[in-house]
């Protein structure tokens, strides 16, 4: 597995969710959604929450939180 996308199953497995902002933070992670889809493919149970915030500029905005969920 390649060194981003360990580096946010780790996060996950840890049982911390994740943002984008927090990827970006931690591991340099600029497309977060991309490896989630590619661990969701691996059988990975991902949920995404979203999430209700402020753009820098003080405008409403909805972003994802993902966490992992329990496996089958």
């Amino acid at each position: 597995m390649r060194g981003q996308r360990n580096a946010v199953l780790n996060h996950l497995k840890s049982g911390y969710p994740i943002t984008s902002k927090e990827a970006f933070e931690k591991y340099r992670v600029t497309r977060l959604s991309a490896i989630i889809h590619d661990l969701r493919n691996m059988g990975y149970p991902i949920h995404s929450i979203m999430v209700d915030g402020k753009t820098r500029f003080g405008d409403s905005t909805k972003y994802a939180k993902y966490i992992l969920g329990k496996e089958d």
